[in-house]
């Protein structure tokens, strides 16, 4: 019998491409969703690639019932991987209270829940952003972690205390923490990919619109940083890499080998690239140009950071393979597939 994985926020984008590879690697999976930021056409795409349909319940993780009767509903549930959070610095620095209350309680939902069904272990979907500003690069799980520059980024500082805390309390749990840098890409097969709700709040999926015609053009924020160009510098990996980590990650937290009760692993390229070398990555891809213009910093947003994945690719054996043109490619065709008549995503 195959090992059944919850994953929450399971038709949203890092969520959907884990679920596939989830069931690649022989999990049965269970998807909940609340849509807020996704559609339910996300489901065929996951059935289309793996030939199997995961289980889908659209609720949300905030209410502590819904969660109940979905374990009551799918027995056996052995591990959680939690993508269930609102993720866009800008948004949540306009929007505080909605990020502290749906990020900080769907985990405490989640955790609660856990030792009552039997289930293992939680796979936690945290971020870079936890770094704050670096003091130097690349960055490793030891560097320290500063106060948050965003209330988004505060959410995850918190949830990784909360996690710790819990844990460390004599919870009969499991986890790894995966801090992630910047997942960008589609699946090869352009079925799944980012498919944000009304105007994207994250750089590509803006970008392959602007470059598809739907938006004007693409803000660059700050040209006056303390970078080669003077614009950001971020460590962007592709969504596909960084689902098969998850994957190994569930693997190591349920397996019988005596493992520390909770890790920590950086996931990224270990390079960095600036947002204007990225938009000329795209461009050297797909043969498109992209329109953009320079506007001002945005507040939130750190000058330059990229990851040392020393640690995931020694101990988790994964490491991040897929080229920025490669990437750059599955994205355009990806945009391309969202655009073509009849097709949702």
């Amino acid at each position: 019998m195959s090992t059944k994985i919850l994953v929450t926020g399971g038709t949203g984008y890092i969520g959907s491409h884990t679920a596939v590879e989830l069931q690649q690697a022989g999990y049965e999976v269970v998807i909940i969703d609340n849509l807020s930021n996704s559609n339910a056409g996300v489901i065929d795409g996951i059935e289309s690639i793996t030939g199997i349909r995961p289980v889908f319940v659209e609720g949300d993780c905030t209410d502590i019932a819904t969660l109940r009767r979905l374990f009551e509903e799918n027995p056996g549930i052995k591990g959680i991987i939690n993508f269930a959070a609102s993720k866009a610095v800008g948004e949540s620095v306009q929007k505080p209270l909605l990020y502290y209350r749906n990020n900080l309680n769907t985990l405490i939902n989640l955790l609660d829940l856990m030792p009552e069904y039997g289930v293992e272990g939680i796979v936690f979907s945290s971020s870079c952003t936890v770094y704050g500003e670096p003091d130097f690069n690349p960055i490793d799980e030891n560097a320290p972690i500063k106060p948050a520059t965003s209330p988004y980024g505060n959410t995850k500082q918190i949830s990784e205390e909360i996690i710790t805390d819990y844990v460390h309390s004599g919870a009969p749990i499991k986890s790894i923490i995966l801090r992630y840098f910047n997942p960008i890409g589609a699946h090869p097969s352009a079925k799944i990919g980012e498919l944000p709700l009304g105007v994207p709040q994250n750089l590509v999926p803006y970008l392959t619109q602007t470059a598809a015609g739907i938006r004007k053009e693409l803000t660059v924020f700050g040209d006056d940083y303390d970078t080669p160009d003077g614009s950001c510098i971020r460590d962007y990996i592709d969504v596909v890499d960084l689902a098969k980590a998850h994957v190994i990650a569930m693997k190591r937290m349920l397996s019988p080998e005596d493992t520390q009760k909770i890790e920590i692993f950086n996931l990224g390229t270990g390079r960095g690239l600036s947002v204007l070398e990225l938009i000329s990555a795209f461009e050297s891809a797909t043969g498109v140009k992209v329109p953009y213009r320079i506007g001002a910093r945005r507040e939130g947003d750190i000058e330059k950071i990229w990851a040392c994945p020393d640690k995931a690719n020694n101990i988790l054996g994964w490491r991040a393979d897929v080229p920025i043109t490669e990437t750059m490619r599955n994205t355009w065709a990806w945009q391309q597939h969202i655009m073509s008549p009849g097709k949702q995503g």
